[in-house]
């Protein structure tokens, strides 16, 4: 598309993770606090992997939603955990700085979400699932789930669970009558969705966007289907240093549940309302790395330095997807190596608090804003020794200085999608 000349800015900023919330997530970031534990939601001690990175609090939703607000509270029962999240992520992000009701135009304020298909609890398929499990067999008999245990679930059901749901409660709460979307693209969902809003934004579409994810698989039905298939660390003895990205004992990664959410606005709109500034977005760019070779997502990397206007040397860090996943750490490293060398530093998040699903392009994203906010880049946490197949510079230890103006966030997913987003200082 042609270049434009609006230009887009984080005002605001909601985060809900498993080292803390806003107010303690970046201070938690700095000093390394461990967010991956065992599991406490359910008893796992049946399953291979036994640790997750779950909220650092018991998550409970009505301690963000205001107590004045009486019908959304009221509509958090028909809410699953993940929906949850995200309308308190843009909530936070609300009271971080959005807008007051009633100073924005509703057609101008959108809503881009990034989130897949929300994991279903128990309780609301146990009362089906029971009526129709013959009895000799104690397999479900899938004709009279049909005739009978369908009918047993609430009629509500699916609109707990759908994706779309976190964009459609937020959106309610907050009189967005603008454009509105939600990517369902697993790991890569709210960076994905990031790039829509800052498209639709550059178009003169809208004004003022909240965006982000949120995801949770921590749940007994999730948590066990993913351990079937997903390369889950087996370090379940040593929680909080089981997951080490690009290092050579990296064994898989964990799970987390998180959601992020930011205020991304027009800057002269940001500009007359007199909003904080966090960041600027100066380029973003997607692909696809089929075969997770690395020259593909080396050249996303190169077509958002672009659109930035920047080359490799401005950059300060690179943050990166990386979760311990031997093959996947490797093609990362790869594309980053074949960009930046080893001169450009390297932070990975996933380490400390899981990978969060489709929130973690937003949150991971939220660590870099801050750093460049605060002139700090926290270390890489379990991070001992490089892998031979990672030929990159991995920050770790004390909190280094932020001393370019520029940091690169990538995400992926295992099929190879990937999105990259550039955020610059904001002077």
């Amino acid at each position: 598309m042609p270049a434009s000349p609006r230009r887009a800015v984080f005002t605001s900023l909601g985060v809900i993770s498993p080292v803390g919330d806003t107010p303690t997530f970046w201070a938690n970031l700095l000093a390394g606090t461990p967010g991956v534990r065992a599991v406490r939601a359910f008893d796992p001690s049946a399953l291979p992997c036994r640790i997750a990175g779950e909220t650092l609090e018991p998550f409970d939703a009505k301690k963000y939603i205001p107590s004045s607000n009486k019908d959304g509270r009221k509509s958090l029962k028909n809410m699953a955990k993940t929906v949850q999240l995200g309308l308190c992520g843009a909530q936070l992000a609300m009271d971080d700085g959005g807008p007051a009701k009633g100073t924005i135009d509703p057609f101008r304020f959108g809503i881009e979400f990034g989130c897949v298909m929300v994991a279903s609890e128990l309780e609301d398929l146990s009362a089906a699932a029971k009526h129709t499990i013959t009895a000799d067999s104690r397999k479900i008999d899938m004709a009279k789930w049909g005739h009978e245990g369908v009918e047993k679930i609430t009629p509500l059901w699916m609109l707990k669970y759908l994706p779309n749901m976190p964009a459609c409660h937020t959106s309610i709460f907050f009189d967005s009558q603008g454009p509105n979307n939600t990517i369902t693209a697993g790991d890569v969902a709210s960076t994905l969705a990031l790039g829509e809003a800052f498209r639709l934004l550059q178009r003169d579409a809208a004004d003022y966007f909240l965006v982000g994810g949120c995801d949770s698989k921590i749940n007994p039905l999730s948590f066990t289907r993913n351990n079937l298939f997903v390369p889950f660390t087996r370090n379940n003895d040593h929680p909080a240093t089981a997951v080490r990205p690009f290092d050579k004992d990296r064994d898989g990664t964990a799970l987390g549940e998180a959601a992020a959410l930011f205020g991304l606005e027009d800057l002269e709109h940001a500009k007359k309302r007199g909003a904080k500034v966090y960041a600027e977005l100066a380029g973003f760019a997607s692909g696809f790395d089929r075969g997770r070779k690395g020259p593909i997502l080396a050249g996303v990397i190169r077509n958002a330095l672009k659109e930035a206007g920047i080359t490799p040397a401005d950059v300060d860090h690179v943050n990166t997807s990386a979760g311990g996943l031997p093959e996947l750490d490797a093609f990362e490293a790869r594309a980053i190596h074949e960009v930046f060398g080893t001169v450009t530093p390297v932070y990975a998040l996933k380490g400390q608090i899981g990978n969060t699903g489709a929130a973690s392009g937003a949150i991971e994203l939220a660590a870099s804003i801050l750093a460049l906010k605060h002139g700090q880049l926290p270390g890489t946490v379990n991070h001992a020794a490089t892998s031979a197949d990672c030929p990159v510079t991995v920050h770790v230890g004390e909190p280094r200085p932020v001393t370019k103006p520029y940091a690169v966030k990538i995400n992926y997913t295992d099929l190879g999608q990937c999105a990259v987003a550039v955020v610059k200082k904001f002077e």
